[in-house]
């Protein structure tokens, strides 16, 4: 299936509206393992209305459990210049910017393009960019950019792109961040707005080449930006102005993640295996602070 570079790169995904309220809020904290221990002041702060904040990672699945047009379904999912099979669709990485403090409830605006294709030989690497602001004061809020590789589309002459960045210093790192997962994980953080059955049917799983299903890529984002907030940030979120990162393997419900990080500058730069398995869960990640 051709890929029309030309075509495709700054092409409209459209616009939408959405919203998020307190307990979709709440449900995504838990979604990524926060409430343990249950009674915590900080845990507190994620899972109950009183003093609550908004992890940064949250802005993923916000509005996500609204409705949504079949455009923006898997079903009727469409990119400008670009045909695929789903199948040979995966999440590579994700790139989110802050703007503004996160509000505990809001109405937002979202415009998406398509920010750039590149020809990576075997596959076509896709990055979609996404603007949400507040629908009623049109302040912006966050940017979200995804990067999706589509395996088979490569070889259509266009450039490589940039080489992966937010590589970790050659020295041992100068801590690790331990975050510990339960076997309820992934049916946890589906709730968000992620259904597909390869977090939760084993069945499905295995024909996806599991043995069982596996946690969201997307949780494990947000796993670790929550311990990046408490064990380096004072459990302050409004500090990340920017967080991207790179999905280089799976992880499976119930796993102990091993977050190895380095401070360089006003960035963290992250390195993410699972405990059980010295396999990499999340690489080439940073955040980067305000300063």
């Amino acid at each position: 299936m051709p890929v029309d570079r030309e075509k495709a790169v700054g092409a409209s995904m459209g616009e939408r509206e959405g919203s998020w309220e307190v307990d979709d809020v709440i449900l995504y904290h838990l979604g990524i393992g926060a409430g343990v221990p249950a009674t915590d002041p900080g845990e507190l702060e994620y899972t109950f209305e009183k003093n609550l904040k908004v992890l940064p990672s949250f802005v993923v699945v916000a509005g996500g459990r609204r409705p949504r047009s079949k455009a923006e379904t898997s079903e009727g999912f469409k990119l400008p210049g670009i045909e695929f099979d789903l199948a040979q669709l995966l999440h590579g990485e994700q790139d989110i910017e802050i703007h503004a403090p996160l509000p505990h409830a809001a109405r937002m605006r979202t415009r998406g393009r398509i920010k750039d294709v590149f020809d990576k030989g075997k596959a076509a690497l896709v990055i979609l960019e996404s603007e949400t602001s507040d629908a009623e004061s049109g302040e912006a809020l966050f940017t979200n950019r995804t990067s999706m590789f589509i395996r088979g589309e490569g070889g259509f002459g266009g450039p490589s792109g940039p080489k992966a960045g937010n590589v970790p210093p050659d020295r041992e790192p100068d801590g690790v961040l331990e975050s510990t997962t339960i076997p309820q994980q992934a049916l946890l953080y589906r709730l968000s707005g992620d259904k597909n059955p390869l977090h939760v049917d084993p069945e499905f799983a295995k024909m996806g080449g599991f043995d069982v299903p596996i946690i969201h890529g997307l949780c494990s984002y947000g796993i670790v930006c929550k311990a990046v907030v408490d064990g380096l940030l004072g459990g302050d979120p409004t500090r990340v102005k920017r967080y991207q990162a790179r999905f280089a393997g799976v992880a499976f419900p119930g796993e102990t993640y091993l977050t190895s990080y380095w401070k360089e500058g006003d960035q963290i730069l992250l390195d993410v295996k699972s405990k059980e398995r010295d396999a990499k869960i999340i690489s080439n990640a940073a955040i980067t602070l305000h300063s």
